[in-house]
C-alpha cells in the first residue's frame, strides 16, 4: 500500500478499519505461506534433500501458527 493510502486510509475507503485489514492481511500471508512451503517441501523431496525438505517445514509450522494467531485475534476483535 502506498504511504499516501497508508495515511489517509482509515476504513473509509474499504470499508474495513486499519487495524483489521492490518490482521486480515497478515493472515492471508501466513497461509499463503503456508500452501507455498508445501511446494518447496515437495521440491525439495523430490530431490533428495530431506535436511530442507525439515527446514520448509519448520517455516510452514510457524506459518500455520501465524495463521490460526491471527485468525483468533480477529475472530475476537470483530465480536467486540
Amino acid at each position: 500500500m502506498s504511504d499516501v493510502v497508508r495515511d489517509t486510509e482509515t476504513g473509509s475507503v474499504t470499508g474495513t478499519r486499519d487495524k483489521h485489514y492490518n490482521i486480515i492481511w497478515f493472515t492471508e500471508a501466513c497461509l499463503s505461506n503456508a500452501l507455498r512451503m508445501e511446494e518447496y517441501i515437495k521440491d525439495a523431496e523430490r530431490e533428495g534433500d530431506q535436511e530442507l525438505a525439515d527446514f520448509f517445514r519448520r517455516a510452514q509450522a510457524e506459518s500455520q501458527k501465524g495463521g490460526e494467531q491471527g485468525k483468533a485475534l480477529l475472530a475476537s476483535r470483530l465480536n467486540r
